[in-house]
């Protein structure tokens, strides 16, 4: 088996830039700003659906509540309902839009659990497909399937527009 490299690297920029910044699950639901990095794709009063800037895979979405809160249980019935409801739009969405072949969806609570923005809580929607990289161990003979944000905002855009 030969070993291959996984580039990506868009990921330079968060991995080497700085975390003490303005929140940016704050920024995007108080913000009109249509950069797709930074602007939801999808939202509801309490919660809001937004592309993860340095993705692990083309459609990579986060969903979080506006309101900044870092625990699990420190949502109120509200919120845990409609980040559900955004994940299954998000899902949806991806899936019409970008045929993967499944999803990784999960929370990363805390640092110590791989949370990388640790004081406001985000769920992570990962679509996936055959043959593509793992963000747990990386082997050999993986492959990353690239696409521009702005092309993944489009596509996921048009998509959530047509949801019922």
């Amino acid at each position: 088996m030969t070993e291959r490299p996984l580039w990506a690297p868009w990921r330079i920029e968060y991995v080497t830039g700085p975390k003490d910044g303005e929140c940016i699950f704050c920024a995007a639901a108080s913000s009109d700003n249509t950069d797709p990095a930074h602007a939801p794709i999808d939202r509801t009063e309490r919660c809001i659906t937004i592309l993860n800037a340095y993705p692990y895979a083309p459609g990579h979405v986060m969903v979080a509540p506006v309101r900044h809160v870092a625990a699990f249980e420190d949502l109120d019935e509200q919120e845990m309902l409609d980040t559900m409801r955004l994940a299954r739009r998000s899902i949806l969405a991806i899936r019409q839009a970008m045929s993967p072949d499944g999803f990784n969806v999960g929370l990363n609570l805390g640092r110590i659990a791989g949370a990388g923005i640790a004081d406001h809580l985000h769920l992570h929607v990962v679509p996936r497909w055959n043959g593509d990289t793992n963000f747990m161990p990386l082997l050999a003979d993986t492959h990353v399937i690239p696409q521009a944000l702005e092309a993944t905002q489009a596509i996921l855009a048009r998509a959530i527009a047509e949801l019922p």
